[in-house]
């Protein structure tokens, strides 16, 4: 290319570059109309402002709205009075399972004496006392389970919601979890155990470690009383002569029992964690190293 050829070639305009042009300079005597604002560069077209004035004075950009997720937001919410109430209606569970635990023993009096052949007229008396008793005990059991089990789950969500509050990453369930695992076949063995560990977890206070021991040892009682009432109603249900019906009140009588035992350890489990979400809620959040 020749000399003049470089002389007079017309540069090309970059990209961007007429965005990030630089304001005019004002020129006396010239057309342009001086910028209100910096008095030194040339207003823009049918404007009052130079560019770099424009653009200064320009409204911030609007921040970007966070994108949308599709999980439902946590609230924290104080589950004092829930956890008061299921430890209150545990403590029907646990009166129920006594005056069935009396019922019980009534019955396998009354069915010892009919196995070793002792037909008395008092003895009919209080097979049908004992009779009376036991259907009288399974009506309390089954309308303060149900009572159990409302109250129960109320709070057992509560305390789920709050636990993603604390730590939102720290849950292997989806907090849908907390109600449907309990009415879920075989997902009902090992969900709910779960679920209740990651809210535990979730509850510790800050600096504060505490031992997964007592969520262990409601849910092996609880699994444990499950399955032994299982098979004290099939016995007893299936029970043929007096003999079978004795064994199947002995096995009744241990299942109460044990129903008593994970009763205790629920409120115990109720309480304790409802104690250290409240006391994490009341510390704030993390504290940071100064």
């Amino acid at each position: 290319m020749s000399r003049r050829d470089r002389m007079f070639r017309v540069p090309r305009v970059r990209l961007g570059e007429e965005s990030r042009a630089r304001p005019q300079r004002f020129v006396p005597g010239g057309p342009a109309v001086l910028c209100a604002r910096c008095q030194h560069f040339a207003a823009t077209s049918g404007g009052t402002l130079c560019t770099r004035c424009a653009v200064a004075e320009a409204p911030p950009a609007a921040p970007a709205a966070p994108p949308f997720t599709g999980a439902p937001r946590a609230w924290l919410r104080s589950p004092v009075g829930l956890g008061r109430a299921a430890a209150a209606v545990l403590g029907l569970v646990i009166a129920a399972d006594l005056f069935a635990v009396w019922a019980d023993v009534v019955l396998l009096d009354v069915s010892g004496d009919l196995a070793d052949r002792t037909y008395e007229a008092a003895i009919g008396r209080r097979a049908d006392d004992a009779d009376t008793l036991t259907a009288l005990a399974g009506v309390a059991q089954v309308a303060t389970t149900l009572a159990c089990a409302v109250v129960f789950l109320c709070w057992f969500y509560r305390v789920r919601v709050n636990a993603e509050v604390f730590n939102p990453f720290g849950h292997a369930k989806k907090r849908g979890w907390a109600i449907g695992s309990w009415f879920t076949p075989f997902v009902n063995l090992w969900f709910p155990r779960r679920i209740a560990l990651d809210i535990w977890n979730a509850s510790i206070p800050w600096g504060a470690p505490r031992s997964p021991g007592p969520v262990n040892a409601w849910w092996t009682l609880w699994l444990g009383s499950t399955f032994v009432g299982r098979l004290a109603d099939s016995r007893y249900d299936s029970a043929e002569d007096t003999w079978e019906a004795h064994d199947a009140a002995a096995t009744m009588l241990f299942s109460d029992a044990l129903d008593i035992v994970a009763a205790v350890l629920a409120i115990l489990f109720v309480l304790e964690l409802t104690r250290m979400q409240h006391r994490k809620a009341l510390a704030g959040p993390v504290p940071t190293a100064v």
